[in-house]
């Protein structure tokens, strides 16, 4: 039989009142008493009634993390630095995979009000605006993550995905490459503001921006990146340098340039961003736009712990400096 309140408060020698104070970190309680009982709490292996306590209308500390490719690193990161300053407040996360699918996304949401959880941090993207307005209108505490909706009364914690495209172009545009060709996902606020930071970046430099070195992709799959790239590479007049404007598509350019015999960084040079663990697993060594996601992470959560604890209805938006990280995917243009 699973063991419950009344035996750890019988086992410790207080009463029940007393030990759901201790779980719930409410009340004057000594540290002494404190200690004695979540010793035999885990001894017990007690596991408090989380269902329960939602039905009754108390935190179950239960928080979501809605993502829209479990494929992608990127997404792993998220969850690790979320977690992790997530249990430091007392919270468990459970991550949900959308597929960036707006039915999906409507279904996790469905699920997770049924379970009473907390709180939810929507990552990079979501395309069911009749859901995210009614989260909204509902009240329920949410933060958006890496990406924002300045227009909604939502608060949010992102990378300066502007700036973060201009360093990468300004990197290139420094080693000497004039034709530099762009690869970012489709219809997502990241790839446009990416693209803007590019684009900025190459006008600054007293060039002219050449929309045929601009491509948008829907799926931002390596293969895809791969097959978009490969065109770029098959022009008469061929890109010195890519941008890929997350690392998956980065290194599906990386794929296309050995598919054609193309040497990385002599012939063609690449950057990527997010900075993810597959940087270094590449050969050669992946340059990057390194977004701080521990900071990042540290700061959603805090914002949704102080919505769920109604210390703060503040609509924040939080935007965080990137930074380069130069490897040996990129360097100074051979003109011979």
């Amino acid at each position: 039989m699973k063991p419950t309140i009344y035996d750890i408060a019988r086992e410790a020698g207080v009463s029940a009142t007393t030990v759901s104070k201790v779980i719930n970190n409410k009340g004057r309680i000594s540290e002494k008493t404190k200690n004695k009982i979540m010793q035999i709490i885990e001894e017990f292996h007690y596991q408090p009634n989380v269902l329960a306590s939602a039905m009754k209308g108390k935190s179950t500390y239960t928080i979501a993390l809605l993502i829209p490719d479990a494929a992608n690193p990127i997404y792993a990161q998220y969850l690790k630095y979320i977690e992790e300053y997530g249990q430091e407040l007392g919270f468990s996360v459970v991550m949900c995979s959308t597929g960036s699918d707006p039915e999906k996304e409507a279904k996790h949401i469905t699920l997770l009000k049924q379970k009473h959880v907390d709180g939810i941090i929507i990552a990079s993207i979501f395309k069911n605006e009749q859901v995210l307005k009614q989260l909204i209108e509902e009240e329920l505490p949410i933060v958006l993550f890496a990406f924002q909706r300045p227009e909604l009364p939502v608060g949010s914690v992102t990378g300066d995905d502007y700036l973060g495209g201009y360093l990468a172009t300004e990197h290139l545009l420094s080693l000497g490459h004039r034709r530099i060709g762009i690869i970012a996902e489709d219809a997502t606020i990241s790839g446009t503001e990416r693209i803007k930071g590019y684009k900025k970046a190459i006008e600054n430099a007293g060039l002219e921006v050449n929309e045929n070195l601009v491509i948008t992709i829907n799926e931002p799959t390596i293969e895809g990146a791969a097959v978009h790239a490969k065109e770029l590479l098959n022009n008469a007049q061929r890109p010195t340098a890519i941008f890929g404007c997350n690392d998956i598509l980065a290194i599906g350019s990386m794929l296309a340039a050995k598919g054609l015999g193309i040497r990385i960084p002599d012939e063609l040079s690449i950057i990527g961003f997010d900075n993810t663990v597959m940087c270094k697993i590449v050969e050669p060594q992946l340059s990057s736009v390194n977004i701080p996601i521990h900071e990042m992470g540290k700061q959603a959560m805090e914002l949704l712990a102080q919505q769920i604890n109604k210390k703060n209805n503040m609509k924040q938006r939080i935007s965080l400096l990137p930074e380069l990280i130069i490897r040996h995917s990129t360097a100074k243009l051979n003109k011979e």
